[in-house]
């Protein structure tokens, strides 16, 4: 999330009861996961096995919960309870608005776009030229949609990230990381009916220019899915996954998290992706593997009853 304009870190240490450690001229100009920080970004660390890596990344801010040494340039706000800094900080600065009208007094609509009855348009949505945005389609807060995008009915963009804080000393072990992030829908895509587009958890959800989307189709938050991709009904892809340009994603296919899948791959109807696999070839099965590969092992299988057979009439 970029912040309208840059805020002094001193501030921002006191709304949130740190001890500023460091840099105490600095400005933040926002607020972002470790995978999607920037210079100038706030970050947050509440487990030694990161606090490393935030300290060595690109933000600059980082609310910690451990007194350390901090680079030339950087800041350190310490406190106990990192997660609820960040919770302060979101609600802060993109608290929650509802909008009881249809289209929202500050959504943008651009010339030669239609918006057909009962669709939802949130604050602060922005819509290009020539969409076709058809019924009881929801498009919520700060959502971009580029020019000549066609969304079918009952698709849902903006909707929160699936991602929770889990901490098993409270009687609530999972507690909602608050979404911030936007989706950001390029020029010339299609979504079809029924589609679930979460938004980033403080960055963007990103769908390239001329992807095609099919009916049923979910996509996690802060997900990348380059330009000019194919995904048939009922492909799910989990959080923070990039998926390149020209890839192929048949029905039913399974994508994890934090993966990345090659341009110009093309993965076939019902398999799985746990881990990432490069471009230019085909894939097959759950967990996948070539699928000419895959192949070779479903015509073995195939022959082992009469290999059986043989072997046990000797």
């Amino acid at each position: 999330m970029r912040f309208e304009k840059p805020v002094d870190i001193t501030w921002i240490a006191g709304f949130i009861g740190a001890e500023l450690i460091g840099n105490s001229n600095g400005k933040a100009t926002g607020i972002n996961e470790l995978h999607k920080v920037e210079e100038g970004d706030i970050v947050f660390v509440d487990h030694p096995k990161y606090y490393a890596t935030c300290i060595n990344s690109a933000a600059t801010f980082i609310i910690i919960n451990n007194r350390t040494a901090v680079p030339e340039g950087k800041a350190l706000l310490l406190l106990s309870d990192p997660f609820e800094a960040y919770l302060k900080l979101v609600n802060h600065f993109r608290p929650f608005a509802p909008s009881m009208k249809t289209i929202s007094d500050s959504a943008v609509i651009g010339n030669g776009s239609v918006v057909m009855p009962n669709a939802y348009i949130g604050n602060h949505v922005t819509i290009g030229e020539n969409c076709i945005i058809h019924p009881n389609v929801t498009i919520l807060d700060y959502c971009v949609i580029g020019n000549n995008v066609t969304i079918q009915a009952g698709t849902v963009i903006g909707s929160d990230a699936f991602y929770y804080n889990k901490k098993t000393n409270r009687d609530v072990y999972y507690k909602k990381m608050s979404s911030c992030g936007r989706v950001v829908i390029e020029d010339f895509v299609e979504l079809g009916a029924g589609c679930m587009i979460d938004r980033g958890v403080s960055a963007d959800t990103i769908i390239g220019a001329g992807t095609k989307i099919d009916n049923m189709v979910h996509i996690g938050h802060d997900t990348v899915v380059g330009k000019n991709c194919l995904f048939a009904a009922q492909v799910g892809i989990a959080g923070a996954t990039t998926i390149e340009d020209n890839v192929i994603l048949w029905g039913q296919v399974g994508v994890s998290k934090t993966l990345t899948i090659g341009k110009d791959a093309v993965v076939m109807a019902q398999s799985g992706v746990k881990d990432s696999i490069e471009g230019g070839k085909g894939y097959f099965g759950s967990p996948v593997v070539e699928a000419k590969e895959k192949m070779k092992e479903l015509v073995w299988i195939k022959r082992i009853p009469a290999l059986w057979e043989k072997v046990m009439g000797k």
